[in-house]
This record gives C-alpha cells, sequence and structure tokens, in this order.
C-alpha cells in the first residue's frame, strides 16, 4: 500500500508539472498580452512605451526564464503580483476560494441527496409511473445549459416573488449566504443530479437481476435490506466514478454560473483574467483547479477500498 501511495503521489507531482507547463505555454501562444491591452486602451501609439511596459512586467526575458521564476515561486508559495491590480496575486485569489468552494460543495451535495435516492427509486420502480417521471426530468436536467436554467431562475423570481436572487451585498451570516448560494448551486447541480439519477438506476438495475440478491430474498430479507445493504453499495462503484468526475466538472460549470449570479468567485475570477492576459492570476487559478481534481481522482480511487473490500492496491 505504501509503494502505491508513493507512485500515485508522484503522478499527481508529474501531472501538476505537465498542466504547468501547458498552461504557460498556451498563455503565450494567444495573441497579445497585457503590455498590448494597456497600450491600446490607453490609446498611446508608442512602442517604445510597449517596450518599456514589457520589461517592467519581465516579458522581455525569455520564455524559459519567466516559467523557472514562476514555477520557484510557485513552489515557495509566493504567486506573483495581478498585472492589473499590482497587488500579491495570493491576496486577489485567497478571498474568492471559499466563495466557490461553498457553491461547488453545495451543488455537489444537491447532485449526491437528489440523484443517488431518486436513481435507487426509479430502478426499484422499473416501469412504473414514477420511474417515467423520474427518467423524463433527468433526461431533462441532461438537456438544459446550466446558464439558460439560471437566467430562467432570475426571471421566475423576479416574476413571482420581486426580487433577484444574485450576490449584490456581502452575507450578513452563514445561513444567509447558504440561502443565497443555494439556487445557483441548485442550478449548476441539476445536470449532474440528472446524470448521477441515471447512472445509479443503471448500475442498480444491473445489480439487482444477480443471483445474491435472489439469495438474500429467498432467506427473507427485507426490500429495503436487499435494496440499501445488498444492491446500492455493490451498485455505488461506478456511481463514486461519476461523481468524482463531476466534481470536477463543476467548476468549469461555476463559470458561466458566477457570472449569471453575480458571485465574485474563482472562476469568474479567472474569466476577467484571461480577458486582460494577466498572466500570475490565470497560471494559478489554472493550477488550483488541476490540483483539485488530482487530488478528488486520488480520493475517489481510495472510496474503492472503502466500498469494495476485494479491491486491493498492491505494492
Amino acid at each position: 500500500m505504501g509503494a502505491y501511495l508513493t507512485r500515485r503521489v508522484l503522478l499527481m507531482v508529474l501531472t501538476l508539472f505537465g498542466m504547468s507547463v501547458l498552461i504557460f505555454v498556451m498563455l503565450r501562444l494567444v495573441p497579445g498580452n497585457i503590455a498590448d491591452i494597456l497600450v491600446d486602451s490607453a490609446g498611446i501609439a508608442d512602442p517604445k512605451e510597449k517596450a518599456k511596459i514589457a520589461a517592467e512586467l519581465g516579458l522581455d526575458r525569455p520564455i524559459f526564464d519567466q516559467y523557472l521564476q514562476w514555477i520557484g515561486g510557485l513552489v515557495r508559495g509566493d504567486l506573483g503580483f495581478a498585472y492589473v491590480s499590482e497587488r500579491p496575486a495570493l491576496e486577489e485569489i485567497a478571498p474568492r476560494i471559499p466563495i466557490s468552494a461553498k457553491l461547488a460543495g453545495l451543488a455537489l451535495f444537491f447532485s449526491v441527496i437528489l440523484g443517488v435516492p431518486l436513481g435507487v427509486i426509479s430502478a426499484v420502480r422499473q416501469n412504473s409511473a414514477i420511474d417515467y417521471l423520474l427518467r423524463i426530468i433527468s433526461l431533462s436536467g441532461l438537456s438544459l445549459p446550466s446558464f439558460w436554467l439560471g437566467l430562467l431562475i432570475l426571471m421566475a423570481s423576479v416574476q413571482w416573488f420581486g426580487m433577484i436572487p444574485i450576490y449584490t451585498n456581502e452575507p450578513r451570516g452563514f445561513i444567509d449566504e447558504l440561502l443565497l448560494l443555494s439556487i445557483p448551486a441548485a442550478a449548476v447541480g441539476f445536470r449532474s443530479s440528472a446524470l448521477i439519477m441515471r447512472l445509479t438506476r443503471s448500475s442498480m438495475l444491473e445489480v439487482l437481476r444477480q443471483d445474491y440478491i435472489r439469495t438474500a430474498r429467498s432467506k427473507g430479507a427485507s426490500q429495503t435490506t436487499v435494496n440499501y445493504e445488498h444492491a446500492l453499495r455493490n451498485a455505488l462503484l461506478p456511481v463514486v466514478t461519476i461523481i468524482g468526475i463531476e466534481a470536477a466538472f463543476l467548476v468549469g460549470g461555476l463559470i458561466v454560473t458566477e457570472t449569471v449570479f453575480n458571485i465574485p468567485g474563482v472562476a469568474r475570477f479567472l474569466v476577467e483574467a484571461i480577458l486582460w492576459r494577466d498572466y500570475p492570476i490565470v497560471q494559478n487559478l489554472v493550477m488550483l483547479i488541476a490540483f483539485c481534481v488530482v487530488v478528488v481522482n486520488f480520493l475517489v480511487d481510495m472510496a474503492y477500498m472503502a466500498l469494495d473490500p476485494r479491491i486491493k492496491y498492491a505494492d
């Protein structure tokens, strides 16, 4: 087990290194940089002024030197300075992380707490009216884009309640913030819950046809025991996989959701930084997202062993 964990940690480090090189090179391949944008927005046509700005920001140095400076600072915990605000990048990013983390966590909570139980009900009541209804709802969730659903929620809130559930002022407390984030979390998590519901249903139907399920029933086990203690646990392996994938996918879904609901989170800040070619902000945020993805994948692998004792990771 120790050797396996060592290999996984090394693989995670290698993945993050490859991601750092990829994002660094791709940003430099995008036409224009912060110096071009600042000069154009100020209406300055003097190329010397542009060269001066590029030199002040270190953009005139060889790209390899720029990468070593950034990755070395990242390892030491120094994220550099934002080009636009001229403040430390850590000070710009840190306040936004808890907001996006709460939103993503709440969306994932909604996805799991709705998707798994409804998927089980749909499988147990196969071909019944409630099964058809839940399948229609899940298909609708997969078909509706999160941004369209968010706009629909905003219009319905104005029409029915006379208010717009957007992030305008700082929440007064935890409950206030939870209520404020619950609507956008439901919008971004609706698709994930639909996917989890459909996968849970198909996995449960496959397990319910196994011989050991018939054996449990023949021994007089109750329907609840058969469904939740025998069938669900074995059906959860593919569901856990998709939950891990959706947890990473939610970060991408937050970009649109935070914009629609005016939430000052990481995803919205990332879009603004890309438009301004604010390299330190973009690079550090992408690395943060990549780190979250590899950690989630690692936790999913560890969850396999807890769900199925037959799975062992050999040294």
